[in-house]
């Protein structure tokens, strides 16, 4: 019996360095794929295109490097995947609204939307790798003013484009209460769109605001994405309504929503003697 525990108990160690190995493998992946779309591909399509036509086409090649990049961590045995209800993710226009438990958020929605558009930070202008390609793919800056954010996000959507937005802003902490801000319910209502929430679970956490990457869990991180039907916004302007309590309501729905996903998804088992086998990624993405 202590041989059985001694083996299983060094097959965990073998699978745990295996996987800070292939986290910090995948980083380098994910950085040199980057630069290397950004200084070939990314300024041929701009030359060869029209502004519009390159956007389009430089998003729908971003959305095949982060398949290809959840592909990778799958295989390294870094996390596994399971998704319901992709197909409400396809129809163009919606505003898409997810919580941020991790880093790889964006990651995971990006793969499953074909041709999505995005807020980034306004710091990636700055950054000589990025900057065209975020420029050139149409993605939009968190600018420090809300109402012009608001604005250029409303004006996408309105052009029947797709738009993903975090409404926390940033990682929540793990342990703290989730706070959502009101500035995705104000571009919902600002476009009159359909608004999809998305409810994203990571068992157990892994690349959190609270832990360096090589920090990783006992087992295989497993996620649980749970796309839940689309609501339109114009059902929360009710008359002898500001804007302002309208958002308010909105938000509140979209928190509701998000503890409903968490309360559906399966809990982590961590097995004492074993190390957990990742599930497939689902057919699709």
């Amino acid at each position: 019996m202590s041989t059985v525990m001694r083996m299983s108990t060094l097959e965990r160690a073998v699978d745990r360095g295996w996987r800070i190995f292939g986290t910090g493998l995948s980083f380098v992946a994910f950085g040199v794929g980057g630069a290397l779309l950004s200084f070939t591909v990314f300024p041929l399509i701009r030359l060869a295109s029209s502004r519009e036509t390159a956007g389009r086409r430089i998003r729908c090649v971003l959305h095949q490097a982060f398949r290809l990049h959840i592909w990778l961590m799958h295989s390294f045995g870094l996390n596994s995947l399971e998704v319901h209800g992709r197909e409400r993710l396809l129809r163009p226009g919606q505003l898409i609204v997810a919580n941020h438990p991790t880093l790889i958020d964006i990651v995971h929605l990006m793969a499953l939307v074909p041709d999505a558009d995005c807020v980034v930070k306004r710091g990636l202008w700055r950054n000589p790798f990025l900057r065209w390609p975020v420029v050139w793919a149409g993605y939009i800056p968190n600018s420090s003013d809300s109402e012009t954010l608001v604005r250029d996000c409303a004006e996408t959507l309105r052009s029947g484009r797709t738009l993903i937005v975090f409404p926390e802003g940033t990682r929540t902490p793990p342990g703290q209460p989730m706070r959502l801000k009101r500035g995705a319910a104000q571009i919902a209502l600002a476009a009159g769109c359909d608004v999809v929430p998305v409810s994203i679970v990571c068992q157990p956490l892994t690349l959190t605001k609270a832990d360096p990457w090589y920090r990783v869990p006992p087992v295989t991180a497993h996620f649980t994405i749970t796309v839940f039907p689309p609501v339109s916004a114009r059902a929360y302007q009710r008359e002898n309504e500001t804007n302002s309590i309208a958002a308010r309501h909105l938000t509140a729905f979209m928190a509701a929503q998000f503890a409903r996903g968490a309360e559906m998804a399966p809990r982590a088992q961590l097995p004492a003697t074993a190390a957990v086998t990742p599930r497939a990624v689902p057919p699709g993405l």
